[in-house]
């Protein structure tokens, strides 16, 4: 009983409340264990409990959305699913063992059923359950200028910096030029947070910096392991609410910089026992930015996010392509009028049509790959202008190779620093190849809603999946959609691409102080490339049908077919056939046997439409 008090006191959704109140609800407690990959919960279920981690961590993970893939990482003494305490809902995420894990449970009805007959413990349980859920929401909100942040009434301590003093929101991780930055860039309403992956990228840029600080003697060294293990929960997913300036502002990234350097500080001050703004034990500048500037650290954290950020969107064309695939092998049958210029051409399957987007799609992948291989040279070192001041002869390489252990990425040191430190030909060919995505996406969309027009009165050769009621006014009417959003996100991504395209030519001598446009406008089209590409998959090609006599009728009435008598009856004549079929409605077929050019069994023969789906030997 006096392990399970501990244990919820010691937990942050329930610290604060008084020893009654724990031992009214510890007896609710059970022990639970969980091996490494099983789930402690899934998306959708019930959610009923509240569960504290006593060993081993926890990943928790969502699905779909902006932010997609996992949210964060919980380590002992950390809880999750508090929202089972107050009432019974479905979980929103999912939650994975990602070792051997063992946890108490708190079974929100269990709990409840305690707390019935003492209102006053049940109002402090609910109302420290509800501080925190308000308290994650407030961090959370990915789209706001922060504004609420800075005015909001409620307890400041006070920083300055070289302008001056200013109050700091008490409980903001965040500093004075945060504070600063909030005021000056209310720009997009888009903030850090909004891209988790560039957050955590900037966590592991300063995570690898005090580890080579530390190996070069130049942190010390419990300050060292504040730092690391501060970076270690935003990398984590933990405290990205206070990533609060807007991605697109002025100082060539210097917000963003000082942003995760007050973050990280203020935190590494809580993790040695201080308060937050106690910049004597650990500065933003002289520890946490040690050996750095934003030139440097900015580019590395954003060329760092786009690798891992590609593979979302990488993953999303693999599924695709094989959905595309399967599509095609299962129509490879269906015959169909092949068209160019919108007009009939000559026959092929269906399955030779999407088996081509297929292969296109492949390429895709594989360019995607051969783009972010350019993104993994990064001028760490280099600091303000690629000249190294400030930064340790030793300290390139020791940092680069940190960063290659905590990321993972085949890393690789710029072999020049100054000129790396201007340089954005990497994002301006790695969006140029989201461009090149963009535009072919869109290109087959524009094919489906062509092939899908009708139902009856235009090609309607094959059925998209029907998703919503297309008309206010006409009943009855389905609308593709799906592809029509895809294309919406193409033009968007091309547009980016010209944003890139000038903010790389705006550089200017030693830096581009353009790079937050770039990478606002990269992130952007990466995050909505791959939520388009998956919407396209599930709701669209994988219950994309073929209307196969539609099909089939078109080719029996096209004058096209008269391509394959060309090699027997030379182009004039086939030139005369065609335009009498097209004159009088009668077919092809009709006119030339009549004509006598051919026999029955040669004009089977040739004008065969699965034999004019392939090669075959010209008579």
């Amino acid at each position: 009983m006096a392990d399970t008090i501990r244990v919820l006191a010691s937990c942050m959704v329930l610290s604060g409340l008084d020893r009654r109140t724990l031992e009214l609800i510890a007896p609710a407690a059970v022990m639970g264990q969980l091996p490494e990959g099983a789930t402690l919960f899934r998306a959708g279920e019930p959610r009923r409990s509240f569960f504290v981690l006593l060993k081993g961590r926890i990943e928790v993970r969502v699905q779909s959305g902006e932010a997609a893939g996992t949210l964060l990482v919980l380590g002992p003494g950390e809880g999750v699913g508090e929202a089972g305490l107050l009432e019974e809902g479905v979980h929103s995420a999912s939650a994975r063992a990602m070792s051997d894990v063992e946890y108490l449970e708190l079974p929100g009805g269990a709990v409840r059923e305690r707390l019935a007959g003492d209102a006053r413990a049940a109002m402090a349980v609910f109302a420290r359950v509800s501080a925190v859920m308000v308290r994650r929401l407030q961090y959370a909100a990915s789209r706001r200028a922060g504004w609420d942040l800075v005015y909001r009434p409620g307890t400041t301590r006070r920083e300055h910096d070289l302008l001056g003093e200013r109050e700091v929101p008490a409980d903001a991780l965040y500093g004075v030029q945060t504070l600063r930055a909030l005021e000056n860039f209310p720009i997009t309403g888009v903030n850090l947070a909004h891209f988790p992956h560039l957050v955590r990228s900037l966590a592991m840029v300063k995570q690898a910096a005090a580890r080579a600080n530390l190996r070069l003697r130049l942190l010390k060294d419990d300050v060292a392991a504040g730092i690391d293990r501060a970076c270690q929960e935003i990398i984590d997913g933990h405290w990205h609410g206070h990533f609060v300036v807007d991605v697109i502002q002025g100082g060539a990234g210097t917000s963003t910089n000082m942003n995760a350097n007050e973050v990280i500080a203020n935190r590494t001050l809580e993790l040695l026992g201080r308060e937050r703004g106690d910049y004597g034990h650990c500065h933003p500048n002289n520890h946490v930015n040690l050996s750095q500037s934003t030139n440097d650290v900015y580019p590395t954290a954003v060329r760092v996010a786009a690798v891992m950020k590609q593979r979302e969107l990488a993953a999303a064309l693999e599924g695709l392509q094989r959905a595309l695939s399967a599509r095609a092998d299962e129509m490879s049958e269906v015959l169909k009028m092949g068209r160019t210029q919108l007009q009939d051409a000559v026959p092929m399957t269906l399955g030779q049509e999407l088996e081509a987007f297929a292969v296109t799609t492949r390429e895709d992948i594989q360019r995607l790959g051969e783009a972010t291989r350019l993104l993994m040279e990064v001028n760490v070192g280099g600091t303000a202008i690629g000249t190294g001041i400030n930064a340790d002869p030793r300290y390139p390489a020791m940092a680069v190779e940190e960063l290659r252990r905590i990321t993972g990425l085949e890393l690789v040191l710029a072999e020049n620093l100054v000129e790396a430190t201007p340089d954005t030909g990497a994002f301006v060919t790695f969006s140029a190849v989201l461009k090149r995505i963009a535009v072919k996406l869109s290109k087959l969309c524009n094919d489906l809603r062509l092939l899908s027009s009708g139902p009856r009165c235009g090609l309607g050769e094959i059925s998209l999946p029907p998703q919503q009621p297309g008309s206010s006014i006409m009943p009855g009417k389905v609308n593709p959609v799906i592809p029509e959003v895809v294309n919406q996100i193409a033009f968007q991504v091309i547009g980016n691409d010209l944003t890139i395209t000038m903010a790389a030519e705006a550089g200017q001598l030693q830096l581009n102080v353009m790079e937050p446009v770039i990478t606002y406008n990269l992130f952007e089209s990466l995050d909505i490339l791959a939520a388009g590409v998956r919407t396209l998959t599930d709701r669209c090609i994988v219950g994309l049908t073929a209307n196969a006599e539609r099909c089939r009728e078109l080719v029996e009435r096209s004058i096209g077919v008269v391509t394959a008598v060309v090699p027997v009856l030379g182009y004039e004549r086939a030139s005369e056939v065609a335009r009498e079929a097209l004159t009088t409605g009668r077919s092809v077929r009709q006119i030339l046997l009549e004509a006598g050019d051919l026999d029955e069994s040669q004009l089977d023969r040739l004008l065969s439409p699965e034999g004019m789906t392939r090669p075959r030997p010209v008579e």
